[in-house]
């Protein structure tokens, strides 16, 4: 954890409701209880609400990535998860099937597979951009861990069966209403700030913030189940489609393996998406639920499923018109919704949480005016728009797989394409090749590191110098290490130093509060003459990197006399590739543009996602 000085805040009896907080959070799902955790460890006071009772039923997201996995260091519970997660690397990889068991002569036949996640011969490519590693968590057991943690950082403060019904503004505070959901009892909570983490429940219509895009896309019925599948042939994979000529061209579902204790075919519980095609009657007939699972996966009529919980849903692609209303904003599911290809959604909301919260607790503490806090919107409405768009167009990777196999509206085509498929022929030969083509297409949600780990800010609090994007935007997979202000900070291990007992990363090194200040020893006396000279409120820390190695030296894109001012979120808000010739000047210019929120331009930065997010959506498979 790089934070230096983490504080609990002191405890509030269960039944004493503060007339006011610093921030009052709305909804007690992963962002809210991340932004909870982020300001409380920052001496921040806040008081969260729920309309649950906190307790986590489905499983919904999993996947964490490796930006996500930071900021989850940050706040002290990343080895909690490393622990309860899979102790292996062979989960990491997404493959497809007809089915997974059954008689007939193309049932359980493997149709491909990618590798995912950082797995396999993508290990060192994604090793390269962060020291944390992408971890597998299915959410009913990651809520409970940051509920626990927000309970200890914020004793009395996380408030169950309340929720918000009414919004006041003035030019100095927000006005919450807050309603016993069982008891319909009233109190008004005056806050400086509110952040709406309530996916988008209540928050929008209090706040008049409408949503852009499309909903509504697709729907699909998921299953929390126990059942057996030991007998699959397919040994690790966590993830696994089902394609079938039964379904012509179109994926009848997914599971996903989600333990307890193993994360593959041994698994004991399940996630299973079937399409709502799929469900034939009744979808309040437990029965009529676990028949089509069975077909989907090919499983014989008395094969035993145990129904823990069901839910239905439908796919969306949303993008709230702004992130910010006053003194309200919006985060996680509040500002985006999209659908789960590409495991953008949880992570999304969770790196809105880091980016906005130290913000907020630098404008409390007096470090910042309050000008600094547009910039969130600037930063992460166009991030999260581009993982909309990217997401709804990873949905759509799957109809090309059944192209090639040839499904159609014609089952029994469909079936002589598979013979065709599997023959020693030319013709085969040619289909295998094509299928292979569409299935590793789908790198493109299962490698997108450059997405995940690539995002970049266009505009907000840094100092643009300049200089071209580094690699091809269009493409996801590529990840390019870069210190390009708006960027995250490059990764490199630095070997120890005499008196430590082993390597440290340079992520590490960058402050929770105010800004860091990274040089080399010979050059940080020269830096902190500049800093000590500009003066201001936000703190910077000077801090020298020690290279034995030169690893930093072969990443860092500055010289020895250059320095990076670095965010608490790591990026990169400030580059001097060397040092200027009045450092002073240069760097209370710089300090000035960050702590204000930089520029920002009057044009609408996701206006682009907002295009691909609409094609996408338009010619989404439903």
């Amino acid at each position: 954890m790089h934070a230096d000085d983490t504080r609990t805040l002191p405890p509030l009896g269960e039944d004493e409701w503060p007339e006011q907080t610093d921030v009052l959070i709305m909804g007690g799902g992963p962002v809210g209880l991340s932004c909870a955790l982020l300001l409380a460890q920052r001496g921040i006071d806040v008081l969260l609400v729920d309309r649950r009772v906190f307790v986590f039923r489905f499983p919904r997201a999993h996947l964490l990535n490796m930006r996500t996995m930071e900021a989850f260091s940050d706040m002290g519970v990343a080895d909690d998860i490393y622990a309860a997660t899979p102790q292996h690397d062979r989960w990491r990889k997404a493959v497809w099937y007809t089915t997974a068991l059954g008689d007939g002569p193309f049932d359980g036949m493997k149709i491909g597979e990618v590798v995912a996640w950082g797995g396999g011969d993508d290990a060192e490519r994604y090793a390269s951009a962060g020291p944390r590693r992408h971890a597998n968590m299915p959410q009913i057991r990651l809520d409970p861990l940051l509920h626990r943690h927000a309970l200890a950082d914020a004793p009395g403060r996380i408030r169950k069966l309340q929720e918000v019904v009414a919004i006041e503004q003035d030019a100095d505070s927000i006005t919450a209403t807050v309603q016993g959901v069982e008891t319909g009892e009233q109190h008004r909570i005056r806050a400086k700030y509110l952040i709406a983490a309530d996916g988008g429940r209540d928050s929008g219509r209090l706040l008049g913030i409408e949503q852009e895009g499309r909903a509504d896309l697709r729907e699909v019925v998921n299953y929390h189940v126990k059942m057996d599948l030991s007998e699959w042939a397919e040994e690790d994979a966590l993830l696994a489609h089902f394609m079938h000529p039964a379904g012509g061209a179109r994926r009848r579902g997914t599971i996903q393996a989600i333990g307890p204790e193993h994360y593959d075919r041994h698994s004991e519980e399940w996630l299973v998406s079937v399409a709502a095609w799929m469900v034939e009657g009744d979808r309040d007939d437990e029965a009529v639920l676990f028949d089509s699972i069975r077909r989907m996966l090919g499983l014989p009529d008395d094969h035993d499923i145990e129904m823990i919980s069901t839910t239905h849903w439908t796919y969306n692609g949303l993008i709230a018109e702004r992130f910010r209303s006053g003194r309200a904003f919006l985060a996680g599911d509040a500002g985006h919704q999209h659908p789960p290809t590409g495991g953008l959604g949880v992570n999304g909301g969770i790196q809105d949480a880091h980016n906005l919260c130290w913000k907020i607790a630098a404008v409390l503490h007096g470090q910042a005016p309050d000008s600094l806090l547009d910039s969130y919107d600037a930063e992460r409405r166009p991030t999260v728009a581009w993982y909309t768009a990217h997401s709804l167009e990873n949905a759509n990777r799957h109809p090309p797989i059944a192209l090639a196999l040839g499904f159609g509206e014609d089952e029994a085509a469909g079936f002589r394409s598979l013979e065709r498929y599997v023959s020693d022929t030319p013709e085969g030969e040619r289909m295998r090749q094509e299928v292979e083509a569409a299935v590793q297409h789908n790198a493109y949600d299962y490698g997108q590191l450059a997405v995940e780990c690539g995002y970049h800010y266009w505009a907000g609090a840094f100092v643009p110098d300049g200089t071209p994007l580094p690699g091809d935007q269009s493409d996801p997979i590529t990840f390019h290490s870069t210190s390009r202000p708006g960027h995250h900070l490059p990764h490199a291990w630095l070997a120890p130093s005499a008196g430590e007992s082993g390597r440290r990363a340079v992520h590490d090194l960058v402050r929770a509060e105010g800004l860091t200040l990274l040089t080399s020893p010979t050059a940080a006396p020269r830096w902190k003459a500049a800093v000590s000279a500009a003066g201001g409120a936000m703190p910077v820390t000077v801090v020298p990197v020690f290279d034995g190695d030169g690893s930093w030296a072969s990443v860092r894109q500055i010289t020895e006399s250059g320095a990076l001012l670095v965010r608490p979120d790591r990026k990169v808000a400030w580059r001097a590739t060397h040092l200027p010739d009045d450092p002073e000047s240069a760097f209370r210019d710089a300090l000035q543009t960050v702590v204000r929120g930089g520029d920002i331009p009057a044009d609408d930065l996701a206006a682009p996602y907002l295009e691909r997010i609409r094609a996408a959506a338009g010619v989404l498979v439903r």
